[in-house]
């Protein structure tokens, strides 16, 4: 396969460690003498040093601070169901009762899915009945950034300026604020709201699992808890440690482990850096190219409404996007955005099909690159649940790093690892979790109901979650289950020797092999390097076409 590269954080000669295998913690509401964090144990900074001792920071580039109380129209009262609070958004364009934030693809705020979308009624989150969670294993997405250094929304400002250098260009009517409109954003970097959202992750967390931790009393050990260096990912996993474990007392609870995130070394958290095919049009960025084919007709009755608005300029489908962009990025940056009026019910329904199609096509079924993408992180799932270490180094697992039990405990009750969206959906295609895909291949022309929407499965604070279990009433006793943004997942179709069961779940032993034998399918070596094309709008489950 591809030459092996290595994060270069310093490995250090240890001591072998005694085997403490990992065992069940009590059920909810019982009582222990154990307490968190274990005596003795504190954070070692020398072998988990910092964002700064660690680098590779990317772009970080703050924007103009918000100030959403002298903007916004009306304040945003509290509502504890409300994912997206404090941030405000207007009724579309003739519209009412209609949730914009629902349609922004993987800029909306991560919001909570009935397990009856994909098809499991009313299954919920909570333990089932005569079941204890024992162990769990979150895979999260940052929360809302700036957007991406060269994105769209920067480009549509350099278009006005350079029309107000060269010319003379006005707007009125709904596009009034544009003669005044600046551009306020940053890029890359987590904004306030992001930053919430990784703190409230980390609460819920607390509040649901915090007994998992009597685990950790046991092995005298702290958790170790993962993320890339980038500043905005660096961040997220600080401030959802802050969430779990609390202000300052996380700088003390947990170790915090930075895998560099650059061309050149592996990483499962990163896996499109040493993945080349991910970013060739005609292989891992299909749905890019999908997408934007899709939005030249998408929003033809607002083009032409809103370039009868302006002189001077004239706006393209590329510069609708942007602004629905800037619907999506002002507000969570700033807390409010004018440019979400513009647009209609439709508008918005198509930008999310917009999503849809980039996501479905790079990093989803319809991608030949996601599942060996995905592969890292899937065979680090079976690596720990399994406590077995990894042997084989056939995808973009750090070998230096997961080959080392201080960087890579077998033994944890809570695992928790921060990453981007593309690489959440590229372990779930890996993972094979065909119920977030089970209408098939999407249409690239024209929008259509299905069951992947980009909103519910990588928007902001996305997350991936695994529940392990003990059922005393089933055979066998030990169970697990999937669950994306709180919705249950039935596998019972792709997994086989799993039969359908109303809470999700399936014998733990089972799904391990399902799962190797899903890791020996996955050839990251032919998928991310050969020279291969692949067809848009094909379902390919992840994997590249054998070309003849």
């Amino acid at each position: 396969m591809h030459a092996a590269l290595f994060a270069l954080l310093p490995v250090l000669a240890l001591a072998t460690p005694v085997d403490k295998r990992w065992t069940a913690s009590p059920y909810v509401g019982s009582t222990t003498t154990d307490l968190f964090p274990p005596t003795g144990t504190k954070v070692n900074s020398a072998l988990f040093p910092g964002e700064t001792a660690v680098g590779y920071p990317g772009v970080t580039l703050t924007g103009v601070e918000p100030a959403a109380i002298q903007t916004a129209p009306v304040y945003p009262y509290s509502d504890e169901t409300a994912s997206e609070f404090p941030l405000v958004a207007d009724q579309p364009e003739g519209g009412s009762n209609f949730d914009v934030f629902k349609y922004w693809g993987n800029l909306s705020p991560w919001y909570s899915v009935p397990s009856s979308y994909y098809g499991l009624g009313d299954a919920s989150p909570l333990t089932p009945e005569g079941c204890s969670i024992t162990q769990i294993l979150l895979l999260y997405r940052h929360g809302a950034r700036y957007p991406t250094s060269g994105a769209l929304p920067s480009s549509f400002a350099a278009k006005l300026h350079t029309a107000a250098v060269n010319s003379t260009w006005s707007s009125w009517g709904e596009l009034d604020f544009l003669n005044t409109w600046t551009y306020k954003l940053g890029a890359e970097l987590l904004t306030p709201f992001g930053r919430l959202q990784n703190f409230e992750l980390g609460v819920e967390m607390r509040q649901q699992y915090g007994y998992l931790l009597n685990n950790f009393t046991s092995t005298d050990t702290l958790p170790v808890f993962r993320t890339e260096s980038q500043d905005r990912m660096v961040k997220t996993a600080e401030n959802f440690a802050a969430g779990f474990f609390g202000v300052p007392e996380y700088l003390d609870q947990v170790n915090i482990e930075i895998v560099i995130e650059t061309p050149g070394l592996n990483n499962s958290g990163a896996p499109y850096e040493e993945c080349t095919n991910s970013n060739v049009a005609s292989r891992g960025s299909i749905g890019s190219t999908l997408a934007t084919a899709f939005a030249v007709n998408a929003f033809n009755s607002t083009l032409d409404r809103l370039n009868s608005q302006v002189s001077g300029i004239s706006f393209t489908p590329n510069d609708m996007v942007s602004m629905l962009q800037l619907c999506s990025y002002e507000t969570d940056a700033l807390g409010y955005s004018a440019f979400c009026n513009l647009f209609t019910e439709a508008d918005f329904e198509n930008y999310e099909y917009y999503y849809d199609l980039s996501f479905y096509y790079n990093n989803g079924y319809g991608s030949p690159v996601a599942a060996a993408q995905g592969k890292g992180y899937l065979e680090e799932w079976v690596s720990r649940f399994t406590q077995t270490p990894i042997t084989k180094w056939d995808a973009a697992n750090n070998h230096t790093l997961d080959s080392n039990s201080t960087y890579f405990p077998l033994n944890q009750s809570i695992y928790a690892d921060a990453t981007h969206e593309v690489v959440v959906l590229d372990t779930l295609t890996a993972f094979n979790l065909s119920s977030l895909f089970s209408t098939g291949a999407l249409p690239t022309k024209q929008r259509t109901n299905s069951s992947f929407k980009a909103s519910q499965v990588v928007p902001f604070g996305t997350h991936f979650l695994t529940q392990v279990m003990e059922c005393p009433a089933m055979t066998p006793t030990k169970q697990m289950r999937f669950l994306v943004n709180d919705a249950v997942l039935p596998i019972d179709k792709s997994y086989a020797g799993c039969s359908y069961n109303k809470d999700g779940l399936c014998s733990f032993d089972n799904v391990v092999s399902v799962l190797q034998k899903r890791i020996q399918e996955i050839d990251f070596n032919y998928d991310c390097f050969a020279n291969y094309t692949a067809t848009p709008g094909v379902d390919y489950n992840g994997r590249a076409p054998r070309n003849a």
